[in-house]
């Protein structure tokens, strides 16, 4: 019995790592910080497991708790990591410029928004000139996958077994946050999204607040992130989502571009000029099939048709 012990304590040793990172994330989704109480409902803990396992983070300096509120917020060091993890994984750096450059050509807010799970988070909120905006995303807001349209591009990527398991996962927080949302709208959006090869959210977020949605992928093939353009709904008529899908796409040709240059350094260099004159107020995106590269089944563009 006694050489299973190391085994034992091994176990035991992963499943604290594991607790204490899922309480990192937890951490995170709060951005005024966060009780004890509320630590303990949303993670499933005993209240003293939680707060042996804060205390833990708040030694590494992960976390740390503000003397007077007692609520938790992340900590100095995760921060550096953060910051040294941007070095091989800087998107936002690489999209910065594009992001800039959807603002300035249709006047509306641009977002970058990356996978978290189960969810998708805006990393960076990029206004337009038009002087009408649209708050519905704002940096750090996490919407279940599917809701908005960064969060929807991303989804439709997926395969359907993955969605089902994404769908599943956030079942009670659609229920509860999200009620125009359900899981059969979310499907039907998926196979939308694959038949026109952008993502569109027609104000199910917030009323009158439209977007949409390309995703930008790594040069081995993984999805990066989405990029973005909201607006109001007196903006997002059919015509001009075919100009803003385009305008998006000509940014995520030229956001892969570097991550090209990131990544293979020493591959085929690619074009990643963009065009400096206004799309014609003619011109529409070409449906290019489905955001994951695959053809849309039959069963979903019967779907679609009915």
């Amino acid at each position: 019995m006694g050489g299973d012990q190391p085994v034992a304590r091994e176990i035991g040793g992963a499943q604290s790592v594991d607790r204490a990172l899922a309480l990192l994330s937890l951490i995170s989704r709060h951005a005024g910080g966060v009780s004890l109480s509320t630590v303990v409902e949303e993670s499933g803990l005993n209240r003293a497991t939680a707060r042996r396992l804060l205390l833990a983070l708040m030694r590494s300096r992960l976390v740390e708790q503000e003397p007077v509120s007692r609520r938790y917020h992340l900590g100095e060091e995760a921060f550096v990591l953060g910051v040294l993890a941007s070095r091989r994984h800087g998107l936002l750096d690489v999209a910065m410029e594009s992001l800039i450059a959807l603002s300035a050509r249709s006047g509306d807010t641009s977002f970058l928004s990356v996978r978290r799970d189960a969810f998708a988070v805006c990393l960076h909120r990029e206004e337009g000139a038009y002087p009408i905006r649209t708050h519905a995303l704002e940096v750090g807001d996490r919407h279940p996958l599917g809701v908005g349209g960064g969060s929807l591009a991303i989804l439709a990527t997926l395969p359907d077994a993955e969605i089902e398991r994404v769908l599943a996962a956030n079942g009670g927080i659609m229920a509860a946050d999200y009620p125009l949302y359900s899981p059969e709208i979310i499907r039907e959006h998926v196979a939308l999204t694959r038949v026109r090869g952008f993502a569109v959210n027609p104000g199910l977020v917030l009323p009158n607040s439209w977007a949409i949605a390309k995703v930008v992928h790594y040069p081995d093939g993984r999805v990066a992130g989405a990029l973005s353009l909201s607006a109001i709904d007196s903006r997002m008529g059919e015509t001009r989502q075919g100009e803003l899908a385009s305008l998006i796409g000509d940014e995520v040709k030229a956001v892969e571009a570097r991550l090209q240059q990131m990544f293979v350094p020493d591959g085929p260099r690619q074009d990643n000029t963009r065009p400096q004159t206004t799309i014609p107020a003619d011109k529409r995106a070409a449906s290019t099939g489905p955001a994951s590269g695959q053809a849309a089944s039959r069963f979903e563009l019967e779907r679609i048709r009915q």
